[in-house]
């Protein structure tokens, strides 16, 4: 039996958090729980879920492609993100899907706007060209200290636990995480209606928890007659 939501119209989740965050692991897990729960899940990420956006995730992580320029960054986003919509996100929404994405446009305005120092009028206007109006129903932020995530990060890869390599972002120093740390969080107090924080320098189940338990709150509102605070927005591209 579903407990949480009845499926009847598509649902907007996005996962976003600094590196070693854990965010990755958990929407499997996330997309486990509600799939037992009666949703049809989708899950995907940015950037790179599409053919043309793997092409983009390449050049934007390739630690050899450091004399990308931050506007040159936002573009790319801005260029896979659309792609996205139009191939994954708007098609699964529009189906009644449930879709869960591996960071959105959350992270580019921590990323490109508050580390890299972009003006965030700018940073807007290219999400607004890519995305229109369209926001995710419920962001869940995991917030962890850089220095933990970062060692959480190099960790997996010298026992081999992910299958690619050091990024760019990962070469970046402290401050620079530390930044984009402070931007989510600025982003969540703004927007504490769509924003679920969690504490990922708990135990990963522990930290599961805290989602699923929020997950049914969430889910059990939408169902008794509320709407997701973002929702008409959806196709107003």
């Amino acid at each position: 039996m579903c407990i949480i939501g009845n499926g009847a119209k598509g649902f907007f989740v996005t996962l976003e958090g600094i590196e070693g965050s854990g965010k990755t692991t958990q929407m499997k897990n996330i997309a486990d729980f509600l799939a037992r729960n009666g949703h049809d899940v989708v899950m995907t990420r940015e950037p790179g879920a599409t053919e043309i956006g793997s092409k983009i995730r390449s050049i934007l992580l390739d630690p050899a492609n450091r004399g990308i320029s931050p506007k040159c960054e936002l573009l790319l986003y801005g260029a896979d993100r659309a792609q996205h919509l139009a191939d994954v996100v708007l098609p699964a929404l529009d189906d009644g899907k449930t879709v869960l994405c591996d960071r959105f446009a959350d992270a580019t305005t921590a990323y490109q706007g508050w580390a890299r120092g972009l003006d965030m009028a700018v940073v807007e206007n290219i999400y607004l060209i890519a995305a229109g109006s369209l926001k995710p129903d419920l962001t869940i932020l995991f917030d962890l200290a850089p220095e933990l995530g970062l060692a959480r990060t190099f960790m997996a890869l010298k026992n081999g636990q992910r299958v690619d390599s050091e990024s760019r972002f990962e070469k970046e120093k402290i401050d620079f995480h530390e930044r984009v740390r402070q931007g989510y969080l600025a982003i969540a107090e703004k927007e504490k209606e769509r924003f679920m924080v969690v504490d990922a320098s708990l135990p990963a189940d522990e930290v599961f928890n805290q989602i699923t338990s929020q997950l049914k709150v969430r889910f059990s509102d939408n169902q008794h007659g509320g709407s997701p605070p973002q929702s008409k927005s959806r196709k107003s591209l």
